[in-house]
C-alpha cells in the first residue's frame, strides 16, 4: 500500500549532485559501496587513467572546496510571481528573476536543463573596488531573504574585494566557480556561452572554464575595442579594449558568419562565367616555401614582366598561370608600378559568408576582411551603451553599460528562431534590450531570461539595481510598440494609395513583455530536525504547526508556480484553468501535468482529472487531511492508469 510520503513532491531545487553520483555509480558500480565510493578501487578500475601525483597541472585556489560545495547543495527557494511589476504576464515567454543569480541558477535546473541557447554575462570584473555579491553567502537562500529584507535579521554586509585582500583572485574565483558550472547544465549541447572581463582576470577565467567546459570547447577570445584612446593613461599604454570569452557546450556547428557584400562584384565584359571581382593574385608564402612559384610574370600582350614578391609569391605554379592567362582569368595593368589581379567569380564563391574574425571593432571602421577573408563584427564602444540607457530614461541612471550592439552582434551569430538567451548577471538589462530589438529587425522570436541581485542603489525612484532593470526593458517595450504601431499606420496608409499591397508587411505578433519572479523561500513549511524543539510539549506544537503545510499569505498562483517549478517544467508553460464539479484544477503545458489546489478534495474531482489523461498529477497533501482512504484508492487508480501522482 503506498504512503503519503512515497508520493510527496520534493519541494528543493533538483539536485544535480545526486544525478551525476548517480551516473558515476552506474559507470563503476563496483567502486560503491554501501552509499561510498572506494578511491582506491576507483583507481584501479580507472587503470592508467587515474594519477594521485602531487605535481600536476590544474587550477586550485584557496575556497574551491568551498565553491564545490555550493554546488553540491540544493536550493529550497522559490520563485515567486509579480504579475504587478511585468508586462504581458500572460502572454510572454521572457523573464526577469530578481534574486542571487547562485540560488536562482539552482532553482532553473529543472525546467532550463538543456534548454538554453545562448549565455551572455558581463559579471564584477574584479578591479578592486567593485560590489560582488553579499558577503558570507553561507547559507545560501537565509541569507538572501534577510540580504532582501524578507525576514527580519541584521542583514548582510555588502563586500568590496580589495587588492590589498590576501584572497582578492580567490574571492573572485569562488563566487564565479559555482555560477558557470550550474550555467553549463542549462546550456543545449549546441549552446554557446560568451563572458565579458577584462585584463584583471582573463588569465583566470579561462583557467576556470578551461576545467568547467572543457579546453576542447574552446571557441574563442574575442577583443573588443570598447573606447577610444585615453591620454590619460598609465605608463602612456591606453587600455582600450576588453575581451569576450566563447566557450560552447560540445556540439557547436559553427558561427553564422557575416554576410558577404556583392556590390565590387560586376560583369563589364560580358563574362561567359557571370559576375567578377578582381581580387589578389599571390598567396603568403616565401620564395624558400614555394619556389616553383616564384618567378616573372609576363604580360603576353604587352611583354611588360611583372617580378614576383620573395615573401609573397603568385599563387599557381607556370603551367597552371598559362591556364589561367588564356582563360582570361588574369588581368594585367597598363602600368608596371601595379600588379596583376585574378578574376574571382561569384559563382565559384565557397560560401555566401565570411568567418567570423576575433577582432570586434568600432562602427566607424570599414569592415574589410582580412587574408583569411574574416570580417570584423561591428559594434558600438561603451559610450554608446551609456547613450542608450541615457535616451531611454533621459537621465544618466547607470554606469559602465554594454552597448545594445554588442549584444546583438554576438546573438546574430548563433541564437536564432525562438532561442532562449540567459543573462545572470543582468544589470541594466541590455540583454533584453538586444534580443527585442533584433527580433524586431529581423522578424525573430528569441526570448530571454534575466538574473539581477536587488542590490541596493542611492536613488529614491529605483531603490535596487533590479528596479532599473525592469523598468528599463518596460521603456524599451514602449519604444518598439510605438515603432510598430507607426510602422503599422505607414503600411496601411501605403496599401491604401497602391493597387497593390506593400512591399514589406508587417507580420507577426512579436513577444513585447516579461514575467518578474522574486526569489524567495519555499510556498511550503519545511521540516526542520535541528531546530526543531527538544521537548515533548514544543515537538508536538511543531507538528501541530506543519499539519498544515502552506505558508500563511501565499496565494494560489505562488503555490501553482512552485509546483511548476519543482516539476521541472519551465515557469512559462501554458497553464488553463477549469473546473469539475465547481473544484478548479490547472492544466500546465498541454496535459504534461494537472495540479489541483483545492484544500479538501471529492473522488469526482479527482476522477474527472483522471478522465483527462495528464501524464503527471500534483495535489495539496492538506487536501486529503482526515481521508487517508481516498489517498491510498488515488494512488493506487493514478498508478494503474500511468499516471504519476505527487502531493505537496
Amino acid at each position: 500500500m503506498a504512503t503519503g510520503d512515497e508520493i510527496k513532491l520534493p519541494l528543493t531545487s533538483r539536485d544535480v549532485h545526486a544525478e551525476r553520483l548517480a551516473q558515476f555509480r552506474e559507470l563503476f558500480p563496483e567502486a560503491s559501496t554501501e552509499g561510498k565510493f572506494d578511491l582506491k578501487k576507483l583507481a584501479q578500475l580507472l587503470g592508467d587513467a587515474a594519477t594521485d601525483a602531487p605535481e600536476r597541472y590544474g587550477l586550485s585556489w584557496a575556497g574551491k572546496s568551498e565553491a564545490i560545495r555550493a554546488i553540491q547543495s540544493v536550493s529550497p527557494g522559490t520563485l515567486l510571481p509579480v504579475p504587478g511589476e511585468s508586462v504581458n504576464f500572460d502572454t510572454t515567454e521572457n523573464l526577469i528573476i530578481e534574486g542571487d543569480n547562485l540560488e536562482v541558477l539552482k532553482l532553473l535546473q529543472g525546467g532550463y536543463h538543456g534548454r538554453v541557447k545562448m549565455i551572455y554575462i558581463d559579471p564584477p570584473y574584479n578591479t578592486g573596488g567593485e560590489f560582488i555579491y553579499p558577503d558570507n553567502y553561507k547559507e545560501g537562500l537565509a541569507d538572501y531573504l534577510k540580504f532582501s529584507g524578507q525576514v527580519s535579521g541584521e542583514g548582510v554586509r555588502l563586500t568590496t574585494n580589495a587588492e590589498t585582500d590576501g584572497r582578492y583572485h580567490s574571492k573572485w574565483l569562488t563566487m564565479m566557480y559555482p555560477r558557470l558550472f550550474l550555467a553549463r547544465n542549462l546550456l543545449r549541447d549546441d549552446g554557446v556561452i560568451f563572458v565579458s572581463i577584462d585584463d584583471h582576470e582573463v588569465h583566470n577565467l579561462r583557467a576556470m572554464m578551461n576545467e568547467i567546459f572543457g579546453e576542447e570547447n574552446f571557441v574563442a577570445t574575442f577583443v573588443w575595442k570598447r573606447r577610444a584612446s585615453s591620454a590619460l593613461a598609465e605608463k602612456l599604454v591606453s587600455v582600450d579594449h576588453e575581451y569576450v570569452v566563447a566557450y560552447h557546450k560540445g556540439s557547436l556547428g559553427c558561427f553564422a558568419g557575416i554576410g558577404k557584400g556583392y556590390e565590387s562584384y560586376s560583369n563589364p565584359d560580358n563574362d561567359p562565367n557571370g559576375d567578377w571581382t578582381l581580387g589578389d593574385l599571390t598567396v603568403g608564402m616565401t620564395r624558400e616555401q614555394r619556389p616553383n612559384q616564384f618567378y616573372d610574370l609576363v604580360d603576353p600582350k604587352t611583354g611588360r614582366r611583372f617580378s614576383a614578391n620573395p615573401n609573397r609569391v603568385w599563387a599557381f605554379i607556370p603551367e597552371s598561370m598559362s591556364a589561367e592567362i588564356a582563360e582570361g582569368r588574369v588581368m594585367f595593368p597598363d602600368d608596371s608600378e601595379s600588379r596583376p589581379m585574378l578574376k574571382r567569380y561569384r559563382k565559384n564563391l565557397k560560401s555566401e559568408v565570411n568567418p567570423v574574425s576575433t577582432w570586434i571593432r568600432g562602427r566607424s571602421e570599414t569592415p574589410v576582411p582580412d587574408e583569411d577573408g574574416a570580417i570584423s563584427l561591428q559594434t558600438g564602444l561603451n559610450s554608446e551603451g551609456t547613450r542608450s540607457i541615457q535616451e531611454l530614461f533621459e537621465t544618466t541612471i547607470f554606469n559602465y553599460s554594454k552597448p545594445p550592439s554588442l549584444l546583438r552582434g554576438l546573438l546574430q551569430q548563433v541564437a536564432n528562431d525562438n532561442d532562449i538567451t540567459l543573462d545572470f548577471f543582468a544589470g541594466s538589462g541590455t540583454t533584453a534590450q538586444a534580443v527585442l530589438e533584433l527580433n524586431a529587425q529581423d522578424g525573430g522570436d528569441r526570448k530571454f531570461i534575466l538574473v539581477q541581485l536587488p542590490e541596493p542603489t542611492d536613488r529614491k525612484d529605483f531603490p535596487t539595481i533590479a528596479d532599473i532593470t525592469k523598468e528599463r526593458v518596460r521603456r524599451v517595450i514602449k519604444k518598439l510598440e510605438t515603432g510598430r504601431k507607426e510602422a503599422q499606420k505607414a503600411q496601411k496608409k501605403e496599401k491604401e494609395g497602391s493597387l497593390f499591397a506593400p512591399s514589406a508587411p508587417f507580420c507577426g505578433e512579436p513577444d513585447l513583455g516579461f514575467k518578474v519572479f522574486k526569489l524567495s523561500s519555499s510556498n511550503f513549511k519545511v521540516w526542520d530536525a535541528a531546530s526543531a524543539p527538544k521537548d515533548a510539549a514544543g515537538l508536538a506544537e511543531q507538528l501541530k504547526l506543519m499539519a498544515h503545510n502552506v505558508v500563511e499569505n501565499r496565494g494560489d498562483e505562488a503555490l501553482l508556480y512552485e509546483l511548476i517549478l519543482k516539476s521541472n517544467l519551465p515557469l512559462t508553460s501554458k497553464i488553463t484553468a477549469g473546473k469539475i464539479s465547481e473544484q478548479t484544477f490547472y492544466d500546465v503545458a498541454g496535459g504534461t501535468l494537472a495540479i489541483c489546489l483545492e484544500r479538501k478534495l471529492t473522488p469526482e474531482t479527482l476522477r474527472g482529472i483522471m478522465a483527462r489523461k495528464p501524464k503527471g498529477v500534483i495535489c495539496l497533501d492538506i487536501a486529503f487531511a482526515g481521508n487517508d482512504q481516498l489517498k491510498t484508492n488515488t494512488v493506487l487508480e493514478m498508478k494503474s492508469q500511468g499516471i504519476e501522482f505527487h502531493t505537496a
